[in-house]
């Protein structure tokens, strides 16, 4: 059985207020052991605010490297790209923000994820913090319900695939690039954020489930070694 840890916060501020703490003690203590802390973040619309109040910590940023979880392939300057997203907030700064594409070329699904895979070995493996999302149907990173398995399952030497999403999300219809589950696990520290009551639910039913669970976050969970701090908020 995995080791989890919840904390549950009334509201979205409170909780963005804690989570950046923690962010900020795991930055803190990776730059005084390595001389460096890299991290493995979300992209979307949840951890933008507690990324907003990361981003106004003290911290020797420009020891700070950060990447996204998974991409959107999309154009360069693209409101769906999550590099863009964490480069808005965080690369003022001075922190290191490294995309997982060149998003001035076109890419097929598979090249896409062969070149995410190869920029991921540029890292130094585990990385300090890898921070995860879970989406309504219980998808993580852009490991989808429907298309989970080749994510799941890669060799453990794999890092990153090409992923058409399905059920493919309304808000952001585009095919992706994904770190594999393998790679997901390979960190000091794992988070987990999510708010409201269906999301709550879920989660805890695919961590009961375990390795049976047919949901990703249930999946990836189920494989961890190390202890798991989940953040959720009512609202």
């Amino acid at each position: 059985m995995i080791e989890v840890e919840w904390w549950e916060f009334d509201d979205a501020e409170t909780m963005a207020g804690e989570v950046a703490g923690d962010i900020g003690f795991i930055i803190e203590k990776a730059i005084e052991t390595n001389g460096k802390a890299e991290l493995a973040l979300p992209g979307g619309q949840t951890p933008q605010p507690i990324l907003e109040v990361l981003a106004k910590r003290d911290f020797d940023w420009s020891k700070v490297r950060v990447f996204p979880t998974n991409e959107r392939i999309v154009d360069a300057g693209s409101e769906y790209s999550n590099f863009e997203m964490l480069e808005r907030i965080l690369g003022p700064t001075g922190a290191t923000v490294e995309p997982l594409l060149d998003h001035h070329q076109h890419w097929s699904t598979k090249e896409a994820g062969q070149s995410a895979d190869a920029r991921l070995a540029g890292f130094s493996w585990p990385v300090d913090l890898v921070w995860l999302g879970m989406g309504d149907d219980g998808s993580t990173a852009s490991i989808f319900p429907n298309v989970m398995d080749d994510a799941i399952n890669a060799p453990k030497a794999r890092r990153a695939i090409g992923v058409t999403p399905d059920p493919m999300p309304a808000d952001a219809p585009v095919d992706r690039v994904t770190m594999t589950r393998g790679a997901l696990l390979a960190a000091h520290t794992m988070i987990v954020t999510l708010s409201g009551a269906q999301k709550k639910e879920l989660l805890e039913k695919a961590i009961d489930d375990g390795p049976l669970s047919n949901v990703p976050i249930g999946r990836v969970l189920a494989e961890t070694e190390i202890p798991i701090d989940i953040y959720w908020s009512a609202n």
